[in-house]
């Protein structure tokens, strides 16, 4: 069983870490070089970087902001927000980033991913996937979560893995910053339909909700933003607390 992962997501607008509940209500939650660089020393074993207003502003992902960041961490980097081009993936994959999370650009033109996949390979396409409850089913939201694309988030994501995507990043857009816990339904239902990574995101509160989303939903990682930023949980004790419940993590260690 591979290690799982713990990751903090860094929600950028107008170069300052955010964070809102249900994509709405942003609050500053602080510098990102300085948030980036505390969770690589505290053993995070992943960061992602998403510049939130890229897509609806209709301009990049700020790539001097995701070069201070690379300098300053050594722990895998992945970036979103904006990406419309197998070029400016390369830019970003220049500038120090290891991965790209792309949402709104493959849902508009879902051939980008078979593209980025065979330029830079599969380890390095993340699908992004905001869905949001409706009934018994979710729907594809893109643009920072203001427009329903009218897409099943299910069948969606397992377009994407068809067509080169290496991991899924998942938000529940309902559970997102609420603290309430992951959506473990929608977990379940993606894990059951695809073989690649699936990082949960959106409902993180405590420990418990982070183990449930591993053990209950299958997630081979879990990200959170407000629980590390504000350092209502740190992610040393998350650790701790997987492998005392049996989930295997790896601890850096620190000369």
């Amino acid at each position: 069983m591979l290690a799982k992962r713990i990751i903090p997501c860094l929600d950028i607008k107008d170069g300052r870490t955010v964070k809102g509940v249900n994509f709405e209500d942003l609050r500053d939650a602080g510098d990102p070089v300085e948030l980036a660089t505390r969770y690589s020393d505290e053993g995070a074993d992943e960061l992602v970087f998403l510049d939130i207003t890229a897509t609806k502003e209709k301009r990049k992902t700020l790539v001097d902001l995701v070069k201070r960041i690379a300098r300053e961490i050594n722990i895998p980097f992945t970036v979103g927000g904006g990406i419309k081009k197998v070029d400016e993936i390369e830019d970003l994959l220049h500038a120090g980033a290891d991965k790209v999370s792309l949402n709104s650009a493959i849902v508009n033109d879902p051939e980008l991913i078979n593209r980025a996949s065979e330029a830079f390979g599969s380890q390095c396409i993340v699908a992004a996937v905001d869905a949001k409850r409706f009934g018994d089913s979710w729907s594809v939201f893109i643009k920072g979560g203001t427009e329903d694309t009218g897409k099943d988030a299910l069948e969606w994501i397992s377009e994407v893995e068809q067509r080169g995507a290496g991991e899924i990043l998942l938000t529940s857009m309902d559970r997102d910053g609420t603290k309430e816990g992951f959506d473990i339904e929608l977990l379940k239902k993606v894990n059951d339909r695809v073989h690649i990574p699936v990082i949960a995101s959106g409902g993180a509160g405590n420990i418990e909700h982070c183990i449930e989303a591993v053990k209950e939903g299958g997630a081979d990682a879990v990200l959170a933003a407000s629980i590390f930023h504000f350092q209502e949980v740190e992610i040393k004790k998350l650790k701790k607390s997987f492998k005392d419940h049996s989930i295997p993590v790896r601890f850096q260690n620190h000369n």
